[in-house]
């Protein structure tokens, strides 16, 4: 993977600190030319890979990014998935089976559509399963998506459920159907790990919260970096700056200190804050 990650909630109004920061945020980017700009201006500092929602404007960006395939070459995309307000919103509309043909790819629609039925009426969640991720890749077609993550709002309500077969599922999925490797976001790292040592998912990515005031954390930071050291998985960090509550320079300190946390991802709205991290990370990476 690649060290530095630049993330998306700036986009799309997500802030954990800060809910009027959040809506000014949320004004900025309605126009899908100002997150290009940005993305653009990442992409120049030398960022390649864009960790993302499938939330319905990152359409927008994909079809940006196909239309420009030179200017974009070197160009990632790490999806996050699924996007769950996008699912809740539809299926309340026209129903699940019809929320889900809405979002399969074209391609053989009819067919996985009747695959689908038949998933329901025969509980089969593995079919299920596979639909569903296919409905969030399909905005990502002929785009380079070498990472997939599991996105934290399901990960740890399958870790509440105990449904543990479910991290299999989704692995094996995009391992043989997009050739790439899976990633789990969590709130709970060290029980996360427990349940893909456990499956024998060996050597998992796994992204969350990692920061020196254990800021949305849990089981506190002491158990987080007895994981890090310890534990054999790739570590990528996020909320490094915990929403803001800690001062960049002390922030990445503490991250880049953790030798065995492989990709930092964050997010700006500027040239400046993102040319400002990218050389912290690079400078404080250097030292450790």
């Amino acid at each position: 993977m690649e060290r530095i990650l630049f993330g998306d909630n700036q986009f799309f109004g997500v802030n954990h600190m800060s809910e009027e920061k959040a809506r000014a945020q949320a004004m900025k980017f309605q126009d899908i030319k100002a997150i290009i700009d940005v993305l653009d201006a990442a992409y120049d500092e030398g960022i390649k890979v864009f960790m993302c929602t499938t939330h319905e404007r990152i359409g927008e960006v994909c079809d940006h990014m196909r239309a420009h395939p030179e200017r974009y070459k070197d160009f990632q995309f790490y999806p996050c998935m699924p996007y769950a307000h996008k699912y809740a919103n539809a299926v309340t509309e026209m129903g699940i089976l019809e929320a889900l043909k809405s979002f399969l790819p074209e391609e053989g629609a009819f067919n996985a559509m009747f695959k689908g039925g038949m998933s329901l009426a025969q509980k089969d969640v593995e079919g299920l399963g596979q639909l569903l991720i296919d409905a969030e890749m399909k905005m990502f077609h002929d785009l380079q998506t070498p990472v997939i993550f599991l996105q934290n709002v399901v990960t740890d309500l399958l870790l509440g459920l105990d449904f543990k077969e479910a991290f299999r599922i989704f692995a094996d999925h995009v391992k043989n159907k997009y050739n790439a490797e899976p990633g789990f976001i969590t709130m709970n790292m060290p029980k996360l790990l427990d349940v893909l040592e456990e499956l024998g998912i060996e050597n998992p990515i796994v992204c969350s919260n990692i920061n020196k005031i254990g800021f949305r954390m849990c089981g506190g930071v002491d158990a987080y970096e007895n994981a890090i050291a310890k534990r054999h998985f790739r570590p990528v960090a996020m909320s490094v700056f915990a929403s803001g509550a800690i001062a960049p320079k002390e922030a990445l300190e503490y991250v880049c200190q953790q030798e065995k946390i492989e990709s930092i991802v964050f997010g700006a709205s500027s040239r400046g804050n993102i040319r400002q991290t990218k050389q912290l990370i690079d400078q404080m990476s250097s030292y450790a």
